[in-house]
């Protein structure tokens, strides 16, 4: 396992959080279960290898925030692929991420600590009343519209998991954390499956912590009040 020395700063857990191609890599060195992906650079035409099956999940390789992300983004042919490739580098200015797109639940663990970690409860983005032809994903509109969330039943919430599992994927995530070298917190994003199986997404080294966010909420949930 990389190790590399603890230094109380949290620059290279920064970069390899906003880096998502370079934090991907890591992880599928260290057997952390990612979707399979594919990077193309601004000005390149993409070039799909057999390995990315139908559908896939196209957004930037950069920005946060879900900029850039839409039904859209989710392709099920080389022609919208190629298509969502070029908005991503046109209107986006960025570097395209094209991952395998995981159908299931999205996920959320909020980590906080240094050398010793603490998981906060698994939180869930739930889609109550979205369009069966829709996908569940979190949109740019979807994130920053609170009336689009409201007609579509959009929620997050603790996440109804049984005790065994929920610990499991907060291991994972502290898992995540170290790889990353990430310290202070961080949010890690993940999708499950209906059979169970989880992938990391990304980990997001700074995530939003207003008090009425997802990661206050859930530190409220564990019993972390938020002066603390």
């Amino acid at each position: 396992m990389l190790k590399l020395p603890y230094t109380g700063c949290n620059s290279r857990g920064l970069l390899l959080g906003r880096d998502k191609s370079l934090g991907k890599t890591l992880l599928s060195y260290h057997r952390i279960p990612v979707p399979r992906f594919l990077i193309v650079p601004r000005g390149r035409k993409v070039k799909r290898p057999r390995r990315l099956t139908f559908p896939l999940f196209v957004k930037s390789l950069t920005m946060d925030a879900s900029i850039g992300i839409s039904q859209a983004s989710v392709v099920e042919t080389d022609a919208k692929l190629a298509e969502r490739v070029a908005f991503i580098h046109e209107s986006i200015g960025t570097a395209a991420l094209v991952e395998q797109y995981v159908e299931g639940r999205e996920l959320y663990v909020g980590i906080l600590g240094n050398r010793r970690l603490e998981a906060l409860p698994v939180w869930e983005l739930s889609f109550a009343k979205m369009p069966e032809e829709s996908r569940n994903i979190a949109t740019e509109r979807l994130k920053w519209s609170l009336a689009y969330q409201k007609k579509h039943g959009v929620e997050s919430g603790a996440a109804d998991l049984e005790p065994a599992a929920a610990r499991a994927i907060q291991e994972l995530c502290k898992r995540v954390y170290r790889i990353l070298m990430m310290s202070g917190y961080a949010r890690v994003d993940l999708r499950i499956t209906e059979h169970g199986r989880a992938y990391v997404i990304e980990a997001n080294p700074n995530p939003q912590l207003s008090q009425d966010e997802d990661f206050a909420q859930a530190a409220q949930l564990g019993g972390l009040q938020y002066p603390e």
